[in-house]
Order: structure tokens, then C-alpha cells, then sequence
């Protein structure tokens, strides 16, 4: 699991800054070209490192302003997210021009709390929201004039596996940033942010993009615009989400662009009354006429699979709706869109408790993939922050939707017996074939080494004691960490014995979590949290190793105390006469040998 309390320099950081001796800045864009400011004059020797050190120690005081809880000097509040945030208007006035407008009229502070004049970021900024952690960077940036890192916890997604380079939280936060940064008039923290994410829409998926053509088009940045129209022209987009999500004039540009790309195949394929029946499917559904849907179905003679009227309504209707549409038992829940997304993908992408709850009860396959891989749990795990996913929710309060979504969709994962191989690996899916295998090695690794009679029985019944293993981390030193290779095995063959491999280590995990859930979600947080850590004690300095042994005598209890309740528990049943081999000195001994 990423530290959340150690920035990364690859996802988290959108420039660093260093003052020049004339009191502008010079920016460092990671992917993009720095801007050219004029020479400082000429100083003797050892002035301009001294003016450098004076304008840094007067960037840290003045940020001491802003962040300094203790002795409060503020004289305005802005309310961002229902949290004032106090604010100095004299340097906020002085570094923009719209801040000076807005104190200088008369009457505009009207709400007051203490004698404070009060604003409302969402007044301020209408056109988008502004997260109160993009403010605080913001609000940093206009009195120091360097761009602090952004949070790693609002700029990172919990899929494990993704770089964090262009996923939707990442891309959230520059976003915000840009809305404040344009709305307020900072034309170089724009022409920065502009640069940064220029380069988010070549890596990003199609809708995640849309943000950023969203805030482009809002801010009347013509580059950027430019390149995300081209950007969507060339997806699959469908002009469903170009009509809901795009403005007027920005989705007739994309759709021109496809003419003129491809303009016997658009007129060919489209039949106009068709599209005018399923237009008509799709208005009687935003009006929440269930009814309608089901006059026009029997007097058009288009169905609901024809129209993608349940995708539609995952989309973009009220759960409600969903239920009804479902309850008609003419859809075909699991049916693939053009795209290759089942309603569960887009109801993923929606992040609606209540639709995917709906749509699961009627049947949906949580293991359905999409063209390049990815099932609901890692859509959604995708675009959820860090933040809303790990914060401790206090007892009342109302629980992040984007968790709740993970969560259902994990758990039916995890109750479906035939979902083998994706539950074995979820969270942890992996487009590349031997990272899962990797996976699936090293966590039946170290249940052998956790719980031996366990693993062993479920491996024999599994058949994976059978198949060629597959070197991981945790494979014993005393075997060779080098398959003889078959240069005669060509990339099919190759592919089908690893495929078989994944497929025996599946059933084993799967049997594992069927009748040791707890000692299984023991091993789950052992590889999330200390892998390869903790197996390797007699490495790093002697308080490091303290450290890991401290921690392996805290995992040793969590064994003993996970298979008592698994032993206590009616799943096993089946298994219970093999209890007697995952004694925590059991543990402690293979340990032992793993290290030697």
C-alpha cells in the first residue's frame, strides 16, 4: 500500500520553484519545459545567493501566516468544503488582480463572523469545485509564489498496481487547481498547470479527460481544448456522454472531427429511425417514466438491449429508475455495450451504491471484464481517492460512497465460488500474466509457511502441487531461482502452462478464503503492508531489525488469533483435522528456515 505520509516525486509534485535574484521564479515541470524569465542583473559575487536566501527566509514567514494556528493575524475567512479558512486580504489583493476587485467593492464582505468578513468559495468559483486541500496549495502558492507537493492522499487512487501519473485523482487535483488558478487571475500558476496537464490526456483514459476539456473550455484555454477535443475525437466515446457531459459546441466539434475522419462509415451505419426510437427510450427515462419505456417498447418495437437502456440509466438515472428498469426482466444484465462495458462497468464509473446493489441483485457479473482488463472493483478503486478510501469513519457519520462501492463489489467477489482467479487477486488485478502469477506464488508462499497442513491440503486438492512452479520472492534459496528454459516452447505454449499455473494457485487461494476467511485476510494485510519487510528480520540497522521483529511477534498473534476463529467457525468443518500444524511456534520455525 502506498506511504501516505511520504511524497512521491513521480506522482505528487507538479513543480518545484527556485527564486531568481530579480524576484521572479524559475518552474521545473516534470515532462515539460521550464519557462524562459529574463537574466538577473548583474550583482557582485556572493549578492545573488544572498538575495536568494533573503526572498526564501520571506516565502517561509509569510507562509507562516497562513498555516500559524497559534497566533491568528487573519482578517477575512473563506468557507471551502463548510470549513472557513482564515486569509490575508493585503496579500491576497496584492498578488491578484481578482482578490483586489473583490475587497475593494463596497459591501462585499456582507457575512461576517467575528468581525471577519466571510466568503464562499463555490460563490467564488462557480464553475468548478475547489477541495479545500487544492486551497490550501493555492492559497501557499500566492504567498511564498512556490507550488507546494500536492497531497498524496487526494492525488492518488487506491488500485495498487496503477503509476498514479494520470488516474482520475491525480488528475482531480490539478484541476481544482487550474478552476481557482484561472478564475483568480495567476497567469503563470495557469500556464504551469496547463503544461501539467497536457500531459495527463495522452496516458488518461477517455473519461477521465472530460475534467480537463471541462476546465479547458471554462477557462478558455486553447491548447489544452485543442488537444482533448482531439483526444476524444479519436475515442469510443459515445455521443451519449458527449451530449450529457460536454458543452453544445465542444461535442459538435468532436463529432465534425469523426465525419470528416471517417465519413462513409458514419452515414452508413446510422439508421435514422432507430437512433430517433432510442432517443425517445432515453428522454422517457430521464423524466423517471418507467411506464412510458414500456409503451414505447411495445409500439417501436425496439428493446431495451437495442437501446442500452440499462447502461443509460446506470449512468444517468436515479436508482429508482434502475430497479424498475430491472424489474420489466426484459434487459440482459451482463450485455456489453459497443465500448465492451457491462451497466455494472458504468455503474462502477458512477459510483452509486444503491444502482450497484440493484444490478447485482438482478445477476451482474462482478467478474466481467472490459477490453483492456479492468472489472468494477479496479474502476472504481481507480477513480477513489486515497482520503475517502482510508478515513476512519466516525460513528453517525455518513460513510464515503466511492468505499461503500469497493466494498460491495469485493465482497460479492469473495461470496461468488466461481470467482477463482479475480478474487485471488483483487484487489491486486494485474493486466500482465506473470505479475499475477508473482502474485499468486508468493501469497501461496507464504500461506505454506503461515498455516503448512493447510496450504498443503488445499494445494493437493487445488491440484497445484502438480503444475511447474513459477520463481517468486518467497521461493525457498535451497531450489534454483532459474527455470531450465525450453527454447522450443513457443509463446502459446508458454502462455497456456502459466495459464494453467494461475489457474490451480487460484483454486487454492479461493479454497483458502472459503474456509479460512480470517486467516486469510491475515495473509491479505501481511502482503499489503510487510511484504518483503518483515520476512527478511536480519536485514537493515539494528533498530530496523528490532523493529521487524517486533512487528512479526504482533503478526504471530494474528495468526494464532485468525485460526481460532477459524477453528471455531462451522467452515471448517471439512478441514479441522489439520488444525494442529499453524501453531504460531509452527510459524515461528519455518520462518526460521525461510531466512536461512
Amino acid at each position: 500500500m502506498p506511504n501516505l505520509t511520504e511524497p512521491s516525486s513521480s506522482i505528487s509534485c507538479f513543480a518545484s520553484s527556485s527564486y531568481l535574484s530579480n524576484g521572479s521564479s524559475v518552474y521545473h515541470v516534470p515532462g515539460g519545459t521550464a519557462p524562459s524569465p529574463s537574466p538577473p542583473p548583474a550583482a557582485p559575487e556572493g549578492g545573488t545567493n544572498l538575495e536568494v536566501l533573503s526572498l526564501s527566509k520571506l516565502s517561509s514567514n509569510l507562509e507562516r501566516l497562513l498555516l500559524d494556528t497559534e497566533f491568528d493575524c487573519t482578517d477575512a475567512e473563506i468557507v471551502v468544503e463548510g470549513a472557513p479558512v482564515g486569509v490575508h486580504r493585503c496579500i491576497l489583493a496584492a498578488r491578484s488582480l481578482f482578490f483586489r476587485d473583490l475587497f475593494s467593492r463596497e459591501g462585499s464582505g456582507g457575512n461576517r463572523q467575528e468581525g471577519k468578513p466571510r466568503y464562499v468559495m463555490n460563490e467564488l468559483v462557480p464553475g468548478g469545485r475547489i477541495g479545500r486541500e487544492a486551497f490550501m496549495v493555492f492559497s501557499s502558492y500566492l504567498y511564498t509564489g512556490k507550488l507546494r507537493a500536492a497531497p498524496q492522499d487526494v492525488s492518488i487512487c487506491v488500485d495498487r498496481f496503477c503509476a498514479h501519473d494520470a488516474c482520475r485523482p491525480a488528475i482531480a487535483f490539478a484541476v481544482e487547481l487550474l478552476y481557482a488558478s484561472s478564475v483568480c487571475q495567476i497567469a503563470e500558476l495557469v500556464s504551469l498547470l496547463q503544461r501539467r496537464l497536457l500531459n495527463f490526456v495522452d496516458k488518461a483514459m477517455v473519461e477521465d479527460v472530460i475534467p480537463i476539456l471541462q476546465v479547458a473550455s471554462h477557462s478558455k484555454l486553447n491548447q489544452l481544448l485543442s488537444h482533448c477535443v482531439q483526444r476524444v475525437a479519436r475515442s469510443d466515446l459515445d455521443d451519449i456522454a458527449l451530449e450529457k457531459e460536454l458543452p453544445q459546441e465542444v461535442a459538435e466539434e468532436i463529432r465534425l472531427l469523426r465525419r470528416e475522419s471517417q465519413p462513409n462509415e458514419s452515414t452508413a451505419t446510422v439508421d435514422p429511425m432507430h437512433e430517433k426510437r432510442t432517443k425517445s427510450i432515453h428522454r422517457a427515462l430521464d423524466s423517471d417514466d418507467v411506464e412510458l419505456v414500456k409503451l414505447l417498447l411495445s409500439e417501436s418495437g425496439v428493446t431495451l438491449d437495442d437501446a442500452y437502456a440499462l447502461h443509460y440509466a446506470a449512468a444517468y438515472c436515479d436508482s429508482k429508475v434502475v430497479a424498475e428498469l430491472l424489474d420489466l426482466g426484459s434487459a440482459t444484465v451482463n450485455l456489453k455495450n459497443d465500448r465492451g462495458y457491462t451497466p455494472l462497468h458504468v455503474a462502477a464509473m458512477r459510483r452509486e451504491p444503491a444502482v450497484i446493489v440493484s444490478l447485482l441483485t438482478k445477476g451482474a457479473s462482478a467478474l466481467e471484464t472490459t477490453a483492456d482488463g479492468q472489472n468494477a472493483v479496479r474502476i472504481c478503486r481507480r477513480l477513489t481517492r486515497a482520503k475517502d478510501y482510508f478515513t476512519r469513519t466516525e460513528q453517525g457519520q455518513e460513510s464515503n460512497k466511492n468505499k461503500i462501492c469497493i466494498d460491495i463489489l469485493e465482497r460479492e467477489m469473495m461470496r461468488n465460488p466461481m470467482a477463482a482467479e479475480d478474487s485471488a487477486t483483487s484487489p491486486l488485478l494485474a493486466d500482465d500474466l506473470h505479475m499475477k502469477l508473482l502474485y499468486l506464488e508468493n501469497r501461496v508462499a507464504f500461506a505454506r509457511l503461515f498455516f503448512p497442513a493447510e496450504a498443503k491440503l488445499a494445494m493437493e486438492i487445488a491440484h497445484a502441487n502438480t503444475t511447474s512452479e513459477f520463481t517468486g520472492i518467497a521461493k525457498s534459496r535451497s531450489s534454483s531461482n532459474l527455470r531450465d528454459v525450453d527454447l522450443n516452447e513457443t509463446p502459446v505454449v508458454q502462455n497456456k502452462r502459466l495459464r494453467s499455473r494461475v489457474d490451480a494457485l487460484s483454486k487454492t487461494v479461493e479454497l483458502g478464503r472459503r474456509y479460512f476467511p480470517h486467516c486469510s485476510q491475515v495473509l491479505d494485510k501481511f502482503l499489503e503492508d510487510d511484504l518483503p519487510d518483515v520476512f527478511y528480520l536480519q536485514k537493515g540497522s539494528p533498530d530496523e531489525q528490532k523493529t521487524k521483529k517486533l512487528r512479526f511477534c504482533e503478526l504471530k498473534e494474528d495468526v494464532r488469533k485468525a485460526f481460532s476463529k477459524d477453528k471455531a467457525g462451522s467452515l471448517l468443518s471439512g478441514l479441522s483435522s489439520s488444525s494442529s500444524s499453524s501453531s504460531p511456534k509452527s510459524v515461528e520455525k519455518h520462518h526460521k528456515l525461510a531466512r536461512n
